[in-house]
């Protein structure tokens, strides 16, 4: 299909003065770039003033800087780390995980120090990254200091050059007048052959994403240990651990890095192989504007593929969302690097959120099967899905 560039289709608007005659993608197009601006820039102002209002309320009630270590990854030379400084009461628990109400309304504590460790072994040198940006491992970039400073929203995104044997370590994050904060620290053979990206939302747990109000409700009302987990998905993750014991499992998802302790409990809670998370910061300020969910999952893919060059990765998604498509593009974007694709297909009353039937006439909500030479394996759960994906997968098991 040819294209038309919105700067062309505004010329077209002038000369012809018939809009409706434009496609509809088109004046999509412009509708947006329109409104874009005025639209970040009340959010972006809404957001400050959140965050002064919030600040102020933090220290009335007397809380004070905490550090929030996420789960962490690397290579045996260098480590990618991010955590994240909160105002919060003297005694609290970083890990523990509360309704998502309660974590979206985290305040953030901006520019405060940060001593890390790895296995009681400070990190002296690191690199500071930007969050929600691929960036090299490059010593050149390195600084050298006792601490790092955490950005404007409190995250702190740091590239370490730190030989370690490959395995689970330990990080310690340290921020003045509280006890140090641990969590864990996956590290990868740079030989490894397969490692496995997957989807968080309505691929192992059933949020309803194509649902807005669902999707809300379930994210940030429901207990977090009452979440359920999609049939048959943590036996099938499971075997393909046993199919692939030195596999990473990189947990690949658009929500929040606020809601990280409610993922990691349901990780835990339901037997999926542990790993790393690589979720999205939704602060407007420190950027341009919120990523996309397709864009924050290429920008993270990139990583991944980068840092491990000999790796080829099994993909696992959902068709309620855009991961079709965004996987048929990493296929594309890397040929020879992705195995197989699998998609978890939502049932029409789990996508339209339970509307009943005469409502959901018309409705698409779920995206096709990606067109691509990769094989793809569907099911609506994960017995329908091993019985075509692990049959053929067998041929890559060491």
């Amino acid at each position: 299909m040819p294209t038309v560039s919105v700067a062309t289709a505004r010329e077209l608007i002038a000369q012809t003065s018939k809009y409706r005659s434009i496609p509809a993608h088109l004046r999509n197009r412009i509708g947006i770039s329109r409104f874009k601006k005025p639209i970040i820039k009340f959010l972006t102002k809404a957001f400050g003033i959140w965050t002064r209002i919030s600040t102020s309320y933090a220290h009335q009630m007397g809380w004070y800087p905490s550090v929030k270590p996420y789960v962490g990854y690397g290579t045996e030379q260098f480590s990618r780390l991010i955590c994240r400084t909160v105002f919060a009461p003297r005694h609290v628990n970083p890990h523990k995980p509360v309704r998502g109400i309660r974590a979206m309304l985290d305040v953030a504590a901006p520019y405060e120090c940060v001593r890390i460790d790895i296995d009681g072994t400070p990190l002296r040198t690191v690199q500071i990254g930007e969050i929600e940006r691929f960036e090299r491992n490059d010593p050149q970039r390195a600084r050298t200091s006792d601490y790092a400073i955490s950005d404007q929203a409190g995250y702190l995104d740091l590239l370490a050059e730190h030989p370690l044997t490959p395995g689970i370590h330990t990080m310690k994050c340290h921020v003045p007048h509280r006890a140090p904060v641990s969590a864990e620290l996956f590290t990868i053979s740079e030989h490894c052959p397969v490692g496995i990206i997957s989807d968080v939302d309505d691929t192992i747990m059933v949020t309803q994403v194509p649902t807005i109000w669902r999707a809300a409700y379930n994210m940030l009302l429901s207990n977090p240990r009452k979440r359920a987990s999609v049939p048959g998905m943590a036996v099938m993750y499971n075997k393909l651990q046993r199919m692939f014991p030195q596999a990473p499992f990189f947990y690949l998802s658009t929500s929040p890095w606020n809601v990280e302790s409610q993922i990691r409990g349901f990780i835990t809670d339901y037997g999926f192989p542990d790993g790393p998370m690589l979720l999205r910061d939704l602060d407007p300020r420190p950027k341009t504007f919120v990523p996309s969910g397709v864009n924050h999952k290429l920008e993270y893919v990139d990583q991944l593929m980068d840092d491990f060059p000999q790796m080829r990765f099994i993909l696992l998604g959902d068709d309620g969302q855009q991961d079709p498509t965004t996987y048929a593009t990493i296929a594309r974007r890397y040929p020879g690097r992705v195995l197989a694709i699998g998609i978890r297909q939502l049932s029409v009353r789990e996508a339209s959120g339970g509307l009943p039937v005469a409502m959901r006439r018309g409705m698409a909500v779920t995206q096709p099967i990606p067109d691509t030479e990769v094989p793809v394996f569907t099911g609506t759960t994960g017995a329908n899905l091993m019985k075509t994906m692990l049959p053929y997968l067998q041929q890559f098991a060491d």
